[in-house]
């Protein structure tokens, strides 16, 4: 499936203000970047970096006044996630090295204040794929999705209570769920063909059997057309923007068409 995406923002700043975004998406095992391009308006300094998870990420010094970027990529992704209810839980001691970190408690993912409600939505299911299938499902039908009913301060303990919120907010649950019960999870961001209302999108992964399997809890069905910018433990670490200082959105626009 070959798709086009573009995000736009128009930002301004009274004062320079460095910031680090994460808008650029790379080849891996679930997508081939045919083309890509990042833009500022004005022509700014970009210094790249890759950080603790993978991720692309670009430093640059906002100036005073109005500043937009742009990021546009074509990638050939997955018509369809896999699925595979019989892949199963994988112990904590044969886990790799690098997936158990997102067994961990994290920011936004509380995952050590859920366990018994994840028994409860769990119970009498087959351990693994199937739990976490479980999990996805109670998110999709016990939480609202609303815009403005959270914030960038929201946790997965939050959103339990008032049962409101987006798609990060579905992800962070899920999360917070799955670790704990000691399947690892984390945290995906980027773009979802067809999605509406469009925008940049935040969904999950767990690793059951011997590798990552995607799941949305804000979609009815599996879905594929997914084009990534960023993995992490939770939102806190796929912000596609952190600015350290006042900056302020003043337009954005995601788009997303099939080739």
């Amino acid at each position: 499936m070959l798709l086009q995406a573009s995000s736009y923002f128009e930002m301004y700043a009274d004062d320079p203000v460095t910031s680090i975004f994460m808008l650029r998406s790379k080849s891996g095992p679930a997508q081939s970047i045919r083309q890509e391009a990042f833009l500022t308006t004005p022509q700014l300094p970009v210094s790249e970096y890759i950080d603790g998870y993978g991720n692309i990420c670009q430093r640059i010094i906002i100036p005073a006044g109005t500043t937009i970027l742009e990021s546009r990529v074509i990638a050939e992704c997955d018509a369809n996630i896999d699925v595979d209810t019989d892949a199963g839980y994988k112990p904590v001691e044969e886990l790799p090295d690098d997936v158990l970190q997102f067994l961990l408690p994290s920011r936004y993912c509380e995952s050590d204040k859920v366990a018994e409600l994840a028994m409860q939505i769990t119970m009498g299911i087959q351990s693994g794929y199937s739990q976490v299938g479980a999990i996805r499902q109670w998110c999709y039908h016990n939480i609202s999705r609303e815009y403005g009913t959270t914030n960038s301060s929201t946790s997965a303990v939050d959103v339990l209570q008032s049962r409101t919120g987006v798609c990060r907010d579905f992800a962070h649950v899920a999360i917070a769920l799955c670790r704990s019960m000691n399947i690892p999870a984390r945290m995906v961001v980027g773009y979802l063909y067809d999605l509406k209302p469009m925008d940049l999108h935040a969904w999950f992964e767990a690793f059951v059997g011997d590798r990552w399997y995607i799941f949305d809890a804000l979609m009815p069905d599996p879905v594929g057309g997914r084009i990534i910018m960023a993995y992490g433990r939770d939102a806190a670490d796929v912000a596609f923007a952190s600015h350290f200082g006042n900056v302020v959105l003043t337009k954005m626009e995601v788009k997303v068409i099939k080739l």
